[in-house]
């Protein structure tokens, strides 16, 4: 009977007009019906777009030929739309960043040449003139120049560098002609890898992303057979039963049951949330970060280059039984194997005096210091675990001083000390009172003594702060947290940080003055090494979650309405394309807005 009544169902039309809606048809829906076709060969049915093909060619078997146009019409317009503003998101991203220049001024053969960045080799001169972006990484070759750093930090501040002081690729030069010695070739510029880390998070999915994908996958097949007993079930319920009417209602059923909506405004809201990140000076490795930032209830703290400027100053010198001139000498001596700021202040500090001595067999010993030889003599210069270490007696008073203090011993002898004081960051007490408002509680943990540590803590109002620590006691604090259920970010940017920035759920890493090392590991660059972008990244996580989960509810909400009055056969066609269409463009504006977001 089914069968019989099926095939009644065409509408008389003259060969004309049925050829015109056919052309129309195959125009609009070319593409469609092609994926269709080679997905439905590797016996993939649920999709898309076999479920348009099916929805539209069912319309033309009841002759609703103009509504089966109409769909296909309206769906490849949407289509269009959708990866017309996935396109522009990517782009917008790369374009943010991808600011290198195309052509470079370098000195070769002593005369000036016009070139491409890649044909620029390590060491050679670049000349950059006032209103130029730098085009490679290197040191300033001139007495002093000024820059916008606003491609790397997200802060278009001007920056006053020094004659042999780092310029990265992307600045622009704010002052005179400036002359630059490269130092990293075109590929390997700080701005090559920024660029390729946001590259690489819109590949890393979310787990929201990954749970849509799924979704849809068991979603399709589900409405599909839906549909089918739509038009079927009535059979043995209604009476009279009339084919056409409820075949025309499962194809209603079809066309507004597709998951385009949520398939591509989702990934278009990360996108966009990454992208507005960075425009903040702020580095998402991925769009599964975004998800994990929201859930953060502690971030803990690495203090020196963190809260702290990591500019040392040295406040006092105290000899014992040596010549304070010498002790200064020594301890600058061994102090230039490291890059560790306190060392850097110690070095600075001895000025010319530094290179008057050398040190031989200079051996690092995580969280204590240096230990090494200088002219002839064994020279300890660390704090005072490191004098423990090796059994060589000091006074107790040491310990009772709140400045940071390198105390040296020669041979086996305690020769003095020196303490240096740094300075907290602008922005640090801000920040902390900013998580507290956001109910994060907040710990520091450092190498440095308690002392230091608690001082620094209490000025910042930083909820507990633990000293004295090794690399391995920062390991087993962040373990201890993550035992007690706590959702964990660790922000930190010294080469040992490195370790606990891998075992936090979100590895905060400060990437201006950040070790290599730090930053490959994390999770997410903060650019300008300013904490209160901490809050900045959690209040992006958050917007990004809210649209992403306004657009699932928006498409979920109109489909099902939708759904139920196709079924009913209250909706039509030309109505179930119209809110299909209409619900992802609405998803794709709404996700598009998060760029335009100011923080």
């Amino acid at each position: 009977m089914l069968l019989l009544e099926f095939g009644f169902m065409y509408k008389p039309l003259f060969p004309v007009d049925l050829i015109i809606y056919v052309v129309a048809y195959l125009l609009a829906g070319y593409n469609v019906l092609d994926l269709a076709f080679r997905k439905a060969k590797r016996f993939d049915f649920f999709n898309e777009f076999f479920l348009m093909s099916v929805a539209t060619i069912g319309a033309f078997t009841i002759g609703s030929y103009s509504e089966g146009v109409a769909v296909m019409v309206f769906y490849s317009i949407g289509e269009w739309f959708q990866d017309s503003a996935v396109n522009k998101a990517k782009r917008s991203i790369k374009a943010l960043l991808d600011i290198r220049p195309d052509v470079v001024s370098v000195f070769k053969n002593g005369a000036l040449q016009v070139v491409h960045p890649n044909a620029v080799l390590m060491d050679e001169i670049i000349q950059v003139k006032a209103g130029e972006k730098v085009a490679l990484d290197g040191e300033l070759n001139s007495d002093a120049g000024t820059f916008n750093t606003a491609a790397l930090t997200g802060e278009s501040k001007p920056d006053t560098k020094r004659r042999g002081e780092q310029v990265f690729a992307g600045m622009i030069n704010l002052d005179k002609v400036a002359e630059i010695k490269v130092k990293a070739l075109f590929k390997d510029s700080e701005l090559s890898k920024i660029l390729e880390m946001v590259q690489d998070a819109t590949t890393r999915k979310s787990r929201t992303q990954l749970f849509i994908s799924r979704f849809a996958k068991i979603y399709t097949p589900i409405v599909f057979a839906l549909s089918v007993a739509v038009c079927l079930v009535p059979y043995f319920f209604v009476d009279p039963y009339i084919f056409q009417v409820w075949f025309y209602r499962a194809l209603v059923f079809l066309v507004i049951s597709c998951p385009c909506a949520l398939v591509v405004s989702i990934p278009l809201g990360y996108f966009g949330g990454i992208g507005l990140a960075s425009k903040n000076g702020i580095l998402f490795k991925g769009s599964n970060f975004l998800d994990i930032i929201t859930k953060i209830n502690v971030v803990v703290l690495d203090k020196t280059g963190t809260l702290t400027k990591g500019v040392f100053e040295v406040q006092e010198v105290v000899s014992n039984e040596v010549d304070k001139s010498e002790l200064v000498k020594v301890a600058a001596a061994i102090e230039s194997n490291s890059t560790h700021p306190i060392a850097k202040t110690v070095v600075a500090y001895a000025g010319d005096h530094a290179k008057s001595k050398k040190a031989e067999n200079v051996e690092e010993i995580s969280g204590h210091g240096l230990k090494g030889i200088v002219e002839g003599k064994n020279v300890l210069a660390g704090n005072v675990k490191l004098l423990k270490k090796f059994n060589v007696p000091y006074p107790l008073e040491i310990e009772k001083l709140v400045d940071t203090v390198v105390v040296i011993a020669i041979n086996e002898k305690y020769a003095g000390y020196i303490t240096i004081a740094d300075e907290v960051k602008e922005d640090a007490k801000q920040a902390i009172a900013k998580m507290h408002s956001l109910n994060i509680q907040t710990v520091m943990l450092s190498g440095d003594k308690q002392s230091v540590v608690s001082k620094v803590a209490q000025s910042l109002g930083i909820d507990h702060a633990y000293g004295d620590l090794l690399p391995e006691g920062k390991l087993e604090k962040v373990q201890a947290l993550k035992n007690e259920g706590k959702h964990i970010a660790f922000v930190g940017d010294g080469v040992n940080d490195a370790p606990v920035v891998a075992l936090a759920d979100a590895g905060i890493a400060m990437g201006g003055l950040g070790s290599d090392a730090t930053i490959e590991t994390a999770d997410i660059v903060i650019q300008n090494d300013q904490p209160s972008k901490i809050v900045t990244a959690i209040k992006v996580g958050k917007i990004t979650r809210q649209i992403v989960w306004q657009n699932i509810s928006i498409a979920m909400l109109v489909k099902v309405i939708v759904l139920i009055l196709g079924a009913g056969g209250i909706a039509n066609l030309w109505e179930a394309v119209i809110a299909d269409v209409g619900v992802a463009l609405l998803a794709i504006l709404n996700a598009v807005r998060i760029q335009r977001i100011k923080l």
